[in-house]
């Protein structure tokens, strides 16, 4: 495995997924911000999230780029339609069980069945994300079929 490979090329995958998702949000495509949702997991300071949540986007990045290098490997080497694929299935698992779950891990989020508090501001995604907005788990789904595309493409298994 080419850890140099998996190092750069795991960070220009989620930069082009990050880009994709802000690009997405300014056209008022979905109202989900994944740095500002992952950055108020670890800080209360909005003012401060989404610095916090571009970084752990990025290392989140990485670490779920290994799979996908390992995959790579083992199936016979990395193309965009493989990447394109990792990526279609990801999305998939994060819409489906990924935005359910995230209010159940995230301290300052609402649940679907108790509403906003002092502490518990932002509104849960629901299933599919679709709390965010009819496109949201489109955009997601692209995103992260661009992340894989983007892997399979370019990183040296």
């Amino acid at each position: 495995m080419n850890w140099q490979s998996w190092l750069f090329w795991g960070v220009m995958a989620t930069l082009a997924q990050a880009t994709f998702e802000s690009i997405t949000q300014a056209l008022h495509l979905t109202r989900m911000s994944l740095p500002f949702m992952l950055g108020t997991m670890v800080t209360s300071a909005r003012s401060k999230a989404r610095l916090w949540g571009f970084g752990l986007h990025i290392v989140s990045g990485l670490l779920f780029a290994l799979p996908y290098i390992v995959a790579f490997h083992f199936l016979g080497g990395p193309s965009w339609w493989r990447g394109a694929l990792f990526g279609a299935v990801q999305g998939t698992i994060v819409l489906t069980l990924g935005m359910s779950l995230m209010p159940n891990l995230h301290p300052r989020m609402a649940t679907e069945w108790a509403g906003p508090s002092a502490t518990r501001r932002l509104e849960p995604p629901g299933f599919f994300a679709l709390n965010y907005g009819a496109k949201t788990p489109i955009a997601v789904l692209l995103s992260h079929v661009i992340f894989g595309t983007v892997l399979g493409s370019f990183c040296n298994a």
